[in-house]
């Protein structure tokens, strides 16, 4: 298998031994909640493939998760005891809930695990040693398994002890699900059908310098929305009103558009947007005429023209990479020019183009659009999926190496 960095050489679930052994497997399950259950299961279906596969070689399965962000002390509504109910469900047969990930509870719950059987231990991040890579609590995790299988694509990018300190302690390898991120992520990087687009949007431009800056020695063309396109917009003197902007970042803006002209790449940013006097779910809109907002008024979407010409965009290309939202698409009024691109998105996977997208606020969209299953592939990492683009060694591949 090729992976997005050559210099890493990973094994594969099926280059492991992992008949009738207990295996540690690293799954991202940071779920939706709502109402103390499983809002959506897409991340905890995507791990199928290596449950089924270790469950029929007779492995012993230990699953470790985090949920939200619970700050190293238990909180019941972070409990993942609702996912592994879920799971369950999903997966056809009983699986073990222990109140712990490591000490006497979770011992009890591993030992009596037989070949085939499945247990997900409580929250990661219920322990704050989780973060901070401590090597006593990686060293404890790893007592829980043989093997070590990192299937959690949406966790690699951080060196925590789930991650990076469990590795020191046994063989491991990538599951199918990382298997899978890396192979489309390496076809957008090293071999993308042309013409290759990116879309990339979001509140802000600090969050995605990085991939832009990288982006622009691979794309043929750039869209950028969101509230980031405010910035790009005030670097190049257009009045954004009360827009959100990032001041100190309309330099970097600048460079990016300049690089892109020096490089002949369409780099195209909203001609109109969508406006109010004030972020609320119940504003008055209004669309302006032109690329300058006034004054007095905050941009919240793309505007009609915009939408247009970006799907036009779309249209032309053979590879289309999309991360971050048009506009507040959580808010029903400011949601069309998202909605719009994930639809021309699901258009452009039927005529055969190859589309890709990352982050959870552009898989929300998906949803919300009805189209999540009309991508190519959906990436269930996104700040992993960026920072593979900008060319990073990410922890958690990195520490299956060493």
């Amino acid at each position: 298998m090729t992976t997005v960095n050559p210099a890493l050489k990973l094994r594969r679930l099926q280059d492991l031994d992992v008949k009738g052994k207990r295996v540690l497997v690293r799954v991202d399950y940071n779920v939706p909640m709502k109402g103390g259950k499983v809002e959506d299961n897409r991340r905890i279906v995507e791990t199928l493939p290596t449950l089924k596969h270790l469950i029929g070689q007779g492995a012993k399965v230990v699953l470790i998760a985090h949920l939200g962000r619970p700050k190293g002390k238990p909180e019941e509504k972070y409990s993942l005891k609702p996912v592994s109910e879920a799971l369950a469900k999903v997966l056809g047969q009983v699986v073990a809930f222990a109140p712990d990930c490591v000490g006497p509870e979770a011992d009890k719950v591993v030992a009596g695990l037989k070949a085939g059987d499945v247990a997900l231990l409580e929250n990661l991040r219920f322990h704050a040693e989780e973060e901070k890579n401590a090597p006593a609590f990686a060293a404890a995790l790893a007592k829980h398994g043989e093997v070590f299988v990192q299937d959690a694509f949406g966790a690699i990018h951080r060196a925590h002890a789930s991650t990076s300190g469990v590795c020191k302690h046994m063989p491991g390898g990538i599951g199918f699900l990382v298997q899978k991120e890396l192979e489309f992520l390496d076809r957008v990087v090293n071999n993308p059908a042309r013409p290759f687009l990116a879309i990339i949007g979001g509140a802000k431009v600090s969050d995605k310098l990085g991939v832009l800056t990288k982006l622009l020695d691979r794309v043929d063309a750039l869209l950028i929305g969101g509230g980031m396109a405010y910035t790009f917009l005030s670097a190049q003197k257009v009045s954004i009103g009360k827009s959100l902007l990032e001041a100190d970042k309309v330099a970097d803006a600048q460079k990016i558009v300049e690089k892109a002209y020096a490089k002949k790449i369409n780099c195209l940013l909203p001609a109109d947007h969508v406006v109010v006097k004030e972020i609320k779910p119940d504003a008055q809109t209004t669309v302006t005429q032109s690329m300058a907002i006034p004054s007095d008024l905050i941009g919240v979407d793309i505007g009609p023209h915009t939408i247009e010409f970006f799907t036009e965009e779309i249209n032309k290309a053979k590879t289309v990479f999309w991360n971050g939202p048009m506009g507040i698409f959580e808010t029903e009024a400011f949601a069309k020019g998202t909605l719009a691109i994930a639809k021309a998105l699901a258009e452009a996977t039927r005529r055969g183009a190859t589309t890709i997208v990352g982050g959870g606020d552009s898989l929300s969209a998906l949803a919300k659009a009805g189209v999540a299953d009309k991508i190519s592939h959906c990436s269930t990492g996104g700040g992993a999926s960026l920072e593979l683009l900008e060319g990073k060694v990410l922890p958690g591949l990195a520490a299956l190496t060493s």
